[in-house]
């Protein structure tokens, strides 16, 4: 920031040094001319005190010494309002350090005190938005550990607990035998699946390097709809298609790409049963390729749509794996999206929920 040269407080303290040297000296004089009036005089009667100093001193070391006494007096007189304002800096710098990051600095002037103050003050609200970012990863660390932990005890302990009792013959025939069996791979195949979710996420978490290639969004839609084709019927589900002539062209890495399209699409059919149709349209819009993947059934609640895209996170509020899956489907589509410098969104009303993908178009 560019200053005045006269706003510094280099010119403010030469300033206030030169004010109280020409006070301290138009005093002194005006005391030696009533000195020497009052030496010589016959008409006045001269304190004994002044009379002994002068007759011992003389009057010039007695100006001198009186003038240095009145500087440092005017000095310190004059300069107290910037001494305070510097000891209410240093007592604010002593309360940051003891944790307390609520009392910003005044900012008084345009000199550099005031600057200082200044860049205190934004210190402070980058250190206390760095202790809270902080905080927040251990809390988000604390509440991953519970959340897989809860998440693969459940099928485990399913597991252990029927392989518990092969081990042990404790069934009735064959028939039961099979189906303890059937249940046990059912329980390790939803457990791969939750650890294989848990790693993505922590590689899409942690910066993952992409492999960008120019990917016809209009193209790989189509196709995914071909591909989740048996899905829609086993789901008694329509799939309805708004795809333009042209193509739209996105610089992206295909595969963690359709990862996301296919969290998209799955869960539309999961949650969407009850409206028996998923719109799938592509456009683009001000530099941007659009992607919306709607169904149609039970509108979420305003509430929890900000939600939806943390992990771990329900819509349902129940861990049964009949209706939801890890947690983190919608968490892995919203990194990749946004490590290809994109965005996603929710919006639901009146029956139809919508998921938005917006993506730089090809320059």
């Amino acid at each position: 920031m560019i200053r005045k040269p006269w706003k510094s407080l280099r010119f403010k303290m030469l300033y206030l040094f030169g004010l109280s040297a020409l006070a301290s000296i138009m005093t002194i004089g005006l005391l030696y001319l009533v000195a020497i009036v009052l030496y010589s005089s016959d008409f006045f009667i001269f304190p004994t005190l002044l009379r002994e100093i002068l007759d011992n001193f003389g009057l010039p070391a007695t100006f001198v010494t009186s003038s240095l006494i009145l500087f440092i007096i005017y000095f310190f007189a004059l300069s107290r309002s910037t001494i305070r304002y510097l000891m209410r800096i240093s007592q604010g710098i002593e309360q940051i350090a003891g944790g307390n990051f609520d009392s910003p600095l005044p900012v008084r002037g345009g000199d550099e005190l005031g600057a200082l103050a200044d860049n205190i003050n934004k210190m402070t609200v980058q250190l206390k938005s760095s202790i809270e970012e902080e905080r927040r990863a251990e809390q988000a660390k604390a509440e991953l550990v519970t959340n897989v932990s809860h998440d693969l005890r459940t099928p485990l302990t399913s597991i252990v607990g029927y392989l518990g009792l092969i081990e042990e013959d404790r069934y009735r025939d064959e028939v039961e035998l099979r189906h303890y069996v059937q249940i046990a791979y059912e329980k390790s195949m939803r457990l791969k699946s939750m650890i294989d979710d848990l790693f993505e996420f922590t590689r899409t978490s942690g910066g993952m390097v992409l492999r960008l290639t120019p990917i016809n969004l209009t193209q790989m839609l189509g196709q995914l709809a071909a591909q989740f084709r048996l899905q829609f019927e086993q789901a008694e589900m329509e799939s309805h298609l708004s795809l333009p002539d042209h193509p739209i062209i996105v610089d992206a890495d295909g595969d963690k790409l359709v990862r996301v399209f296919e969290n998209l699409i799955l869960n539309a059919i999961q949650y969407g049963r009850d409206g028996r149709k998923v719109d799938i349209s592509v456009w683009s819009d001000n530099r941007q390729a659009v992607v919306e993947i709607a169904n149609y059934g039970e509108p979420l609640p305003a509430a929890i749509i900000p939600l939806i895209f943390e992990r771990f996170y329900r819509a349902e509020h129940s861990r049964s794996h009949h209706t939801g899956g890890s947690g983190l489907g919608l968490a892995i589509a919203k990194n990749i999206v946004e490590l290809h410098h994109g965005a996603i969104c929710a919006a639901s009303d009146q029956g139809r929920t919508a998921f938005t993908v917006k993506l730089p178009l090809v320059k």
